[in-house]
């Protein structure tokens, strides 16, 4: 068993300008988009022996420029002192994480959080259908967002997951609101739909952990300037 990452060097102020980190989105962005559409077509394509044995070697290229300088491990959290925060490598929302949907995620004044998103076939469960672990994967993150906006931010706890129909790939919807909050426990609600049905339904706790807590509590504790 490895050594769990220590949390605090995976949140990071880089001190990058909005400038910079525009230009690196603008930069990593579209070849994110270039390796989902790699995905989808490593299960799609008919190519021959041939075709094969050339894209592998293209692809083996295009790995050894990609390797020239890379990080040595997770991207973890960084921001800067405008507080732009970016989770790029995330698995849900990770604008530089190519298995990511993504979530583009939306948030209304009164709280819900909602993202209209896509599956294609790189997602497929049951013949057809979204695998049961990425609804799962989209609800955890959706229902952890609308903790994090409501103020109550936290890693989760538990997730509760009823699927009541089959989720087709293609354009989805997810949905959560806030419940309630609890000491440092935030309950959550939420789904997925297909075309207004409802497929799949969570209940999420999450909870923040006893550093965020502490960092919290020297916030507010510090005199004003």
């Amino acid at each position: 068993m490895t050594d769990s990452p220590d949390i605090h060097s995976l949140y990071v102020n880089d001190g990058l300008s909005d400038d910079e980190i525009a230009r690196q989105a603008a930069r990593y962005e579209p070849l994110t988009q270039d390796l989902r559409d790699l995905i989808l077509l490593g299960i799609q394509t008919r190519a021959d022996d041939a075709d094969v044995t050339e894209a592998r070697g293209h692809l083996a290229a295009a790995r050894e420029i990609l390797a020239r300088d890379k990080e040595s491990g997770p991207f973890g959290t960084r921001f800067n002192d405008s507080g732009s925060f970016r989770t790029w490598g995330n698995a849900a929302i990770g604008l530089r994480n190519a298995v990511a949907p993504p979530l583009d995620l939306q948030v209304d004044p009164d709280g819900r959080v909602w993202a209209d998103f896509h599956l294609h076939a790189g997602y497929e469960g049951p013949a057809g259908y979204t695998h049961g672990g990425v609804s799962a994967l989209v609800l955890d993150q959706v229902l952890g967002d609308t903790a994090r906006h409501a103020g109550a931010p936290g890693m989760t706890g538990t997730l509760t997951v009823r699927y009541r129909r089959p989720t087709p790939l293609g354009d989805l919807r997810a949905e959560a609101r806030l419940d309630r909050v609890e000491g440092a426990k935030a309950f959550v609600t939420g789904f997925i739909s297909c075309a207004g049905e409802v497929c799949v339904e969570a209940e999420g706790v999450f909870i923040a952990p006893r550093w965020m807590r502490e960092a919290r509590a020297a916030a507010v504790s510090e005199p004003s300037s």
